[in-house]
């Protein structure tokens, strides 16, 4: 049988405590001159006070194992978002087992006080000799989730890193970037740094260009929102967000409800504002492009004289590579959900019904338990996958 380590320090801490502890006089042995020996009454009279005590280390020892076991050791499936509650409830009953423990043992308060004292001064030692940073880490990832400023499937930029979040830990959060790279980042530079959030719920999608002072607004800002609409975005807007020396700034943005499709959406709304400038003869120019004549454009006669043409986008969800990870944890964490709240339906609608009713929803119920198990036991072997 394995303690969990709490057990361990917590017996530790109370074999350490022994030495504080001065049996009264009639608990020590009597000497005389052949041999030593202890009093039947005063052996009596220590069971009876220190009964309490041999009974509430054990029952201390009990509930913290019973909680190891049912938190943490049958739970292998869990990730660290899930596993940081546990860890923190485990954190709590040990403090607070040590507390009862200390209350039960039969000495004075001076002595009890000490005793407090050493617990308190082990804790402030694990801290201490502990790195910092571990223990920011912990008190920021503490916060993040209870501010919970990002969920996992959300888009995050912190200072020059952009990417998916894979993954919320304790000490650090996972992001997976546009290059497919895991990077892994301390939750204490995401307390302390700026934090820039795309929500699943819907995300901007916007890109800059920049057109020659002879095309009038009027004429490019229909063109820009037709590119926008082409690609699926809501209530496109276009800004000019700058007049240069050579040539205008305009932005086109729209609204993307699926925000998980932000990188090919990107792509997409460049391909429709070439495609449809192009097929305008419309060219585009650097800001610090000056205009060219007639006969010096840089467009090629042959493609400003082609057919008009539908704006292409490419349909290929790139977010399904590159944010695979991320992809796959959002996609566990919604179908546990979604099991979850209909199992608590089905127990609920269980409690009221009756007769073929009851069996049909029983049967349900089961199904969907069932599923649940399967998706726990998909969930730990792509987890075993990833380690």
């Amino acid at each position: 049988m394995q303690f969990p380590p709490q057990v361990l320090i917590l017996v530790v801490l109370l074999e350490r405590a022994g030495w504080f502890i001065d049996p009264p006089s009639e608990y020590k042995p009597i000497e005389n001159q052949e041999t030593r020996m202890f009093p039947p009454e005063a052996i009596q009279a220590a069971l009876v006070e220190f009964m309490p005590l041999f009974f509430t280390v054990i029952s201390v020892l009990l509930v913290l194992w019973i909680a190891h076991m049912l938190l943490i050791a049958r739970q292998t499936n869990l990730g660290s978002e899930k596993l940081l509650p546990r860890l923190l409830t485990m954190m709590g009953l040990t403090l607070i087992g040590m507390v009862v423990i200390v209350l039960a043992i039969p000495v004075e308060s001076d002595t009890r006080n000490q005793i407090i004292g050493l617990i308190g001064l082990v804790i402030s030692a694990v801290f201490v000799f502990s790195s910092g940073n571990i223990f920011a880490n912990l008190m920021a990832g503490i916060l993040l989730r209870v501010t919970s400023p990002f969920r996992v499937g959300d888009f995050i930029q912190v200072n020059e890193h952009f990417g998916r979040v894979a993954e919320r830990g304790l000490f650090d959060t996972e992001v997976q970037s546009e290059s497919r790279e895991l990077i892994v980042i301390p939750n204490t530079i995401l307390v302390t740094h700026p934090v820039a959030t795309v929500r699943n719920s819907g995300a901007i999608v916007s890109t800059s260009l920049s057109l020659a002072y002879d095309l009038n607004h009027n004429q490019i800002r229909p063109l820009l929102l037709e590119a926008a609409t082409a690609i699926g975005l809501k209530e496109p807007f276009v800004h000019i967000q700058a007049l240069g020396d050579f040539s205008i700034s305009y932005r086109i943005s729209g609204v993307l409800t699926e925000a998980k499709e932000l990188i090919a959406a990107r792509s997409n709304l460049r391909i429709a504002v070439l495609d449809i400038l192009h097929r305008e003869h419309i060219e585009i120019v650097s800001p610090g492009q000056r205009q060219l004549d007639a006969a010096e454009k840089a467009l090629p006669r042959s493609a400003r004289q082609r057919e008009k043409q539908k704006a292409w986008v490419d349909n290929t969800v790139a977010e399904e590579i590159v944010f695979d990870k991320a992809e796959q944890a959002e996609q566990f964490s919604t179908e546990k959900s979604q099991l979850h709240g209909g199992i608590a339906a089905l127990e609920e609608q269980l409690k009221t019904a009756e007769g073929e009713e009851k069996q049909v929803v029983s049967l349900e119920l089961e199904h969907m338990k069932e599923q649940l198990a399967t998706l726990d036991l998909i969930i730990a072997e792509v987890l075993e996958e990833k380690k």
